[in-house]
């Protein structure tokens, strides 16, 4: 079997149904949006999206390949938003992850407020947004902090480490997610096999198309200086077996350690290509990013992986569906309390 058979089914998959494909009249504003990759989740499952990015190369990616548009702009608490009954997104994580220093609340980058006073001001039916795990560790009383505010506007609060290889995407990605509902709401089932870089990438990944940037010899002396530095057992070359490392901002556009890179058959080193970088996230190949190939890393580093948020979308939407039906069930058990008759005998 060849390589380019192997990978197939992967990638026939995410070609093929992470399309946007309006079946559903509700809309969905997905702040703090990036290139798109929970909205194309959610135009999959059926919903058409409206972004809101402050990055006008990223808010360019979202318009020029899903079926709505991305309002380049940055958000604050004065901003009126147009009525939606869902609403996602992924506020700022850079003030509660390790390589953003961890300074929390005190982080003018931090997008919690605006993304409370959105459900505030438009009271979805559901929410859910993404974040970095360290939110639930060395920054949990900032956590307790959100969903205590989100309680108090009447949700039910349900969040969970997700790791992104437990549902088709080729690569160990493990982040927060975080559901507001009023009835109730199931997390997806995990898949049971995972999916592995030669299934992902194995077409593309021993060549050496032009645009390759090659590992100098004082590159590799470096990377060899910083593994042994950081304990490392296996070098952290791209291996084709298993699902890759977490694609991050850093990793993917700097000249890092631990920078994601394949060893080719020839013994050379080369970090890996957009489109590369791009099917490990699970974005398909018709998509395409703008900018320059680092801003496009920087798309691809700060995504939610399209499919596991097809997924989330597919359980958000039973979480809708109930809670609309809860609704009506409610109004006409109001109604009928007050059309009765009541007698004292």
């Amino acid at each position: 079997m060849n390589n380019k058979n192997q990978s197939m089914d992967y990638i026939t998959q995410i070609n093929s149904f992470l399309r946007p494909n309006t079946t559903e009249k509700e809309l969905v504003l997905d702040l703090f949006a990036g290139c798109g990759g929970l909205s194309l989740g959610f135009e999959a499952a059926g919903y058409k999206t409206i972004g809101f990015e402050m990055d006008k190369v990223a808010a360019n990616t979202y318009t020029n390949n899903l079926g709505s548009n991305c309002h380049a702009v940055k958000l604050d608490l004065d901003f009126d938003y147009p009525q939606a009954e869902i609403i996602i997104g992924g506020p700022p994580c850079q003030p509660f992850s390790v390589g953003g220093y961890q300074k929390g609340i005190k982080d003018s980058r931090d997008g919690f407020p605006v993304f409370i006073d959105a459900v505030k001001k438009l009271q979805p039916k559901v929410f859910l947004f993404e974040n970095v795990r360290g939110l639930l560790y060395s920054n949990k009383w900032y956590f307790e902090l959100i969903i205590n505010e989100l309680h108090k506007l009447g949700y039910v609060i349900d969040f969970k480490l997700i790791n992104a290889v437990n549902f088709g995407v080729p690569q160990n990605r493990e982040r927060l997610f975080v559901i507001g509902h009023r009835t109730k709401f199931t997390f997806p089932k995990q898949k049971v096999n995972k999916v592995s870089v030669l299934e992902a990438i194995g077409d593309l990944m021993y060549t050496t198309p032009p645009e390759s940037k090659f590992l100098t010899e004082s590159m590799d002396k470096y990377i060899s200086n910083y593994e042994i530095a950081s304990s490392c057992i296996n070098p952290r070359d791209l291996y084709p077996n298993r699902p890759a490392r977490t694609l991050t901002c850093r990793n993917l556009a700097g000249a890092t350690g631990d920078m994601q890179r394949i060893r080719l058959h020839d013994g050379r080193r080369r970090r890996i290509l957009v489109r590369e970088a791009a099917r490990l996230q699970s974005f398909p190949d018709w998509f395409e990013f703008s900018g320059t190939e680092t801003q496009q890393f920087y798309q691809i580093g700060n995504a939610v992986p399209p499919l596991l948020a097809y997924n989330l979308a597919l359980a958000l939407k039973d979480c809708y569906k109930m809670d609309e039906i809860f609704s009506i069930e409610t109004v006409l058990d109001n109604k009928m309390i007050a059309n009765k008759e009541f007698t004292l005998f």
